[in-house]
């Protein structure tokens, strides 16, 4: 998967934005204002981070050594960067779901009344 393959699906989700706020380099995708993804435009190898489930993260760092490291820059708990052109689109899609329904998950009452007007 390339950057802009991860960038399409990202900004496809209910309720995404993406901005710019760290600097011209790091896009953000953001639902409902919260950051769920993440990606430095000019690193290489391309990398994303994403949040995930702390035992999930570990098990994904064991599996894929190297490819999946704690979170650069991130909370290392919580956050996994991924080295997207070297993982199985597949893999990569079902890792964005998953840093998404985590934030989702975490919404207050209102904002989560919010989300679900959303078409």
């Amino acid at each position: 998967m390339n950057i802009e393959e991860f960038r399409n699906y990202c900004i496809s989700k209910k309720g995404v934005t993406e901005s710019f706020p760290f600097d011209e380099h790091t896009l953000v995708f953001k639902v409902m204002g919260k950051m769920y993804a993440l990606c430095g435009l000019e690193r290489v190898p391309t990398q994303v981070n994403l949040k995930c489930d702390p035992e999930r993260a570990i098990a994904l760092r064991e599996e894929y050594d190297g490819v999946i490291i704690p979170g650069y820059h991130m909370h290392k708990a919580q956050w996994n960067t991924l080295m997207i052109e070297q993982l199985p689109p597949k893999l990569i899609l079902e890792l964005i779901d998953h840093s998404y329904e985590l934030v989702v998950a975490k919404f207050t009452k209102k904002l989560k009344a919010e989300f679900d007007t959303l078409q």
